[in-house]
């Protein structure tokens, strides 16, 4: 009973996105609210519900694991590049990292001195806001953390961000486009604008990849992807177990640019759609995985308000540092979501924001993030010693 209760929850899992895709299509209230976010919320309904049979959380890690190595090339392939963003993106990468540093700086003199291991705990927010969990896991045992206040972190982090993506899907992308510079690349001019244009109008439309054309599309796009996966595990299984996650997703992404650069790859239809299929059955699972019940609000609301300045403080240092750097809305929130939330969630956000040109931004700084995350994590805390 339990092997088919998880068989029927793999298949809602698979099977949502094309109902939500289907009501936001038909719905103008819906729609506007977006796939993403209907996803999220739907996720973490069923995560709460009560009903867990044996084995979903197993099942909840494969498919999370899955889902992103399998869109990352698919959303590469049909990408073009331009060399003039990497201005932009250099200066997104320093003022995001600068924007984490001052605020658990900032978090720590308000919150931080009231807390037992509250320089240890800067060092780790500092690690898990620059590149991800890999590097809270690493940074707690360099700095001799405490397993309980390990746990109670992980519980926080997980309210705290699922906050700070709600606040981003609902007003945060709509606020920071009038408050930064914003420019749709519909304005541009060129083959490159008529690309784009013809991008966004069927991005979402899934009607004609069922055609016998799209099948033939789809069966090689996964094919390339497949191949692609392959290598670069084959390759990070070579070098130490701790690097796995940064190699596997710095060779997903170098060779994803490798194939937008081969003609026969980077004309295939039906890329980009259905990695951002494999990103909504992604959203829906890792919001599956907020068990609620298991955040303990009362016990230490220091921690609490330190990891809340942490995340929403660094967003809004980043606005007033991308304001006077003059980067552009969308780099400066995907940059944010790549630090606070790791690559994994870049597509979602591309996704949400409707530009596809930010993808390569995020993957590139979630990477970079992951490398620095653990060095800059273990010298804030030393800092934090010395205040």
């Amino acid at each position: 009973m339990s092997i088919f209760n998880l068989i029927l929850l793999c298949i809602i899992f698979c099977v949502a996105p094309a109902g939500v895709l289907w009501i936001c299509k038909r719905n103008s209230f819906f729609g506007k609210i977006g796939p993403v976010l209907l996803l999220y919320f739907l996720g973490v309904i069923i995560g709460n519900i009560g009903i867990k049979p044996d084995g979903m959380s197993t099942l909840q890690d494969i498919m999370s694991s899955a889902m992103v190595p399998l869109a990352i090339p698919l959303m590469l392939f049909g990408c073009t590049f331009r060399l003039r963003e990497t201005k932009q993106q250099l200066k997104a990468l320093l003022t995001g990292l600068s924007s984490v540093v001052i605020a658990v700086i900032i978090g720590y003199l308000l919150f931080g001195r009231n807390l037992s291991e509250g320089a240890k705990i800067g060092g780790m927010l500092t690690g898990v806001y620059t590149g991800g969990t890999i590097n809270l896991a690493a940074l707690q045992t360099m700095l001799g953390v405490e397993e309980g206040t390990y746990v109670l972190l992980n519980s926080y982090d997980m309210l705290v961000s699922f906050l700070y993506l709600t606040f981003l899907l609902t007003i945060g992308i709509k606020l920071f486009r009038k408050f930064l510079p914003y420019k749709s690349d519909i304005l541009e001019h060129g083959r490159y604008a008529k690309r784009i244009k013809e991008n966004m109008e069927n991005e979402n439309d899934y009607s004609q990849v069922f055609t016998k054309d799209g099948m033939k599309n789809v069966g090689k796009a996964i094919g390339v992807t497949i191949l692609i996966c392959a290598l670069s595990g084959g390759f990070a299984l070579l070098l130490p177990e701790g690097q796995f996650m940064v190699v596997f997703i710095l060779m997903l992404t170098t060779l994803g640019l490798i194939c937008s650069f081969i003609k026969p790859i980077h004309d295939l239809k039906h890329t980009y759609n259905l990695g951002m299929y494999f990103i909504y059955i992604f959203c829906i699972v890792v919001a599956s995985m907020a068990d609620l019940t298991k955040i303990d609000i009362t016990g230490s609301l220091n921690l609490l308000g330190y990891l809340l300045f942490a995340v929403f403080g660094s967003l809004f240092i980043q606005a007033l540092l991308a304001k006077i750097f003059k980067i552009d809305a969308d780099t400066m929130i995907i940059a944010s979501v790549t630090f606070i939330n790791s690559p994994p969630f870049v597509p979602m956000m591309a996704a949400a924001m409707k530009n596809r040109r930010v993808l390569v931004t995020g993957l590139t700084l979630g990477i970079i993030g992951y490398a620095v995350g653990n060095y800059l994590g273990y010298l804030i805390s030393v800092l934090l010693n010395l205040l």
